[in-house]
């Protein structure tokens, strides 16, 4: 696989058969890569510290990778949810970005709602 770097956070990626584009948004210490309709969060290491909080972990997880539009918020406050559910859709560079809860857990607080421009970094959802 061939990545080539096009500038503002574009890349290209050829696997010989096809072409296709990725974008990249946040520091290099926790940046987000948009692939293929997917979302990925790549640390500098390239692995997590065994010392990481799951509170650290939930609050990226559950943040805005970039600035963005919500387009639907699918849970509400005391909601159980499963590891992998979409908590929250996002709407930015014409892509869906789907939130998506990192473990089995409850609501505590949803902070945003249908229409809202949100920041990156900002946590969206708030798990017990």
């Amino acid at each position: 696989m061939i990545v080539t770097p096009l500038g503002d956070g574009r890349f290209r990626v050829s696997d010989g058969d096809r072409e296709r584009t990725a974008w990249a948004a946040g520091p290099a210490s926790a940046r987000w890569v948009f692939f293929d309709g997917r979302v990925y969060l790549v640390s500098a290491t390239g692995s997590r510290d065994r010392g990481e909080s799951r509170a650290a972990h939930d609050e990226m997880a559950l943040a805005s990778p970039m600035p963005a539009t919500v387009a639907s918020v699918n849970v509400a406050p005391g909601q159980t949810v499963a590891r992998g559910d979409v908590l929250v859709m996002l709407e930015a560079m014409k892509m869906e970005l789907p939130i998506t809860a990192p473990r089995d857990g409850r609501v505590r607080s949803v902070a945003c709602k249908p229409g809202e421009l949100v920041q990156a970094g900002v946590p969206l959802v708030e798990l017990e």
